[in-house]
């Protein structure tokens, strides 16, 4: 990017796209709402049953010891409902899917 801003050139193709964004979550519904959406990925996308079945998710990690889930920084004062696993198990509304694929339309965070 630094040598398209050099040349002042536009770049194409994937990297440029703005498909690779972060936006900053607040710790109340929304984090868990797109907590959900992320680690029901794998479900959605027919890999697993489980959503802690799939071994790069942090449904995974976090129920492995604190020794095993070291490679990837997960707070342990996580606000989850004591029913997280079953939430995120459950089959996901057509609304909050609706709600999330929007902002990424739009680019918005959620």
């Amino acid at each position: 990017m630094r040598w398209h801003a050099h040349y002042k050139t536009g770049g194409t193709r994937h990297l440029y796209q703005g498909r690779f964004k972060s936006f900053p979550i607040q710790n109340d519904d929304h984090l868990l709402t797109v907590m959900r959406y992320l680690e029901r990925n794998p479900v959605r996308g027919n890999f697993v049953e489980l959503a802690e079945d799939w071994h790069w998710n942090s449904a995974y990690v976090r129920r492995r010891s604190s020794e095993e889930r070291r490679w990837l920084a997960i707070p342990d004062d996580l606000p989850l409902p004591r029913n997280w696993r079953t939430c995120v198990n459950k089959v996901g509304t057509e609304p909050e899917r609706e709600a999330a694929r929007n902002c990424v339309k739009r680019e918005l965070p959620f």
